[in-house]
């Protein structure tokens, strides 16, 4: 068991009668997946924009989940390869829990490694590799939910107020200016590396830098709306001391969405830019929102530590 049937008509009967099962019966299912670690990926369609799920094999290690793109070694890649490409941010159930992941295709060396370890899990990996002449992807699937800390062994720390939950947003929206930072630095690496004829080589971590910065820029704009359309008027009912910072938080939104623009667009022409340009304008744009975050906890954490979270507590 390694990968959904790729038969076009029967492949949808057969894969929806695996997911209804999976879900009735906490992800465990018979026939070929039995006894297989087994999830769907849910991704949205690359030119429909509409949500298909299908049933995939996965591996597990050192705490990354892992989905092969093998397609049973067709030669094209599957459709919900081509989906995650378009749409990183993806739905995930493992029968345990249900979140939101970034896909990010391995590069590389990685990729490389990533995959031997596939195969050590599943042969099956290696004989649809035979089969093929393109290079199966494999995908590391990111929770895109925000942990308490980054430390691991903390990441299970209850939340029990509001404060805390500010700070466990706060702390993963920095995690990945640092994700993007780390994988800047990666591929202008690559490219200084790079000696002889020919092109310097693509920027194949351009697509994971804009899948963070993706998730990144999503979650603080959903994060901004709750604040402004039910916490601040909240605050500001019952405890009317903090209207004017909650005032200039407001109005600090607006400029931290201009500089979410900013980032994309920066990250856009990172196969081009100048390294110490991008570097500059990454570290200016960081600064500027690390600011936001820090008043923003300095203002707020007092009071919000005094309401439990979550609501209804």
């Amino acid at each position: 068991m390694s990968e959904s049937i790729p038969t076009p008509t029967s492949a949808l009967s057969f894969n929806q009668s695996v997911i209804d099962e999976f879900r009735a019966n906490g992800g465990r299912v018979g026939g070929p997946f039995a006894g297989g670690d087994l999830l769907l990926l849910t991704t949205t369609g690359a030119r429909s924009g509409t949500e298909h799920t299908v049933p995939l094999g996965c591996v597990r290690r050192d705490g990354l989940l892992l989905v092969v793109a093998s397609d049973m070694g067709a030669d094209q890649h599957p459709a919900w390869y081509h989906n995650l490409l378009a749409r990183p941010l993806v739905r995930v159930e493992t029968g345990d829990e249900e979140y939101e992941a970034i896909a990010v295709p391995a590069e590389g060396a990685r990729r490389d490694r990533l995959f031997e370890h596939a195969v050590r899990a599943d042969s099956c990996y290696a004989g649809y590799q035979a089969r093929t002449d393109r290079k199966l992807p494999v995908v590391v699937l990111e929770s895109a939910q925000p942990q308490a800390t980054d430390d691991p062994q903390e990441q299970d720390a209850e939340v029990t107020t509001l404060g805390g939950k500010l700070l466990e947003v706060h702390r993963w929206l920095r995690a990945q200016l640092r994700h993007v930072r780390a994988e800047a630095d990666a591929h202008f690496a690559a490219r200084d590396a790079h000696q002889g004829p020919g092109e310097p080589p693509a920027p194949g971590l351009g697509l994971q830098l804009r899948q963070h910065c993706l998730a990144f820029c999503q979650t603080l704009q959903f994060h901004h709306t709750s604040e402004d359309g039910h916490v601040f008027p909240a605050l500001a009912r019952y405890h009317p001391q903090l209207r004017d910072a909650l005032e200039r938080l407001s109005s600090e939104h607006r400029t931290v969405t201009r500089i979410q623009d900013g980032l994309l667009a920066l990250l856009a022409d990172v196969s081009t830019a100048d390294p110490d340009r991008f570097r500059a304008e990454l570290a200016r744009m960081s600064a500027e929102l690390g600011a936001h975050l820090d008043y923003e906890e300095e203002a707020l954490l007092p009071a919000l530590a005094e309401i439990p979270w979550p609501p209804g507590r």
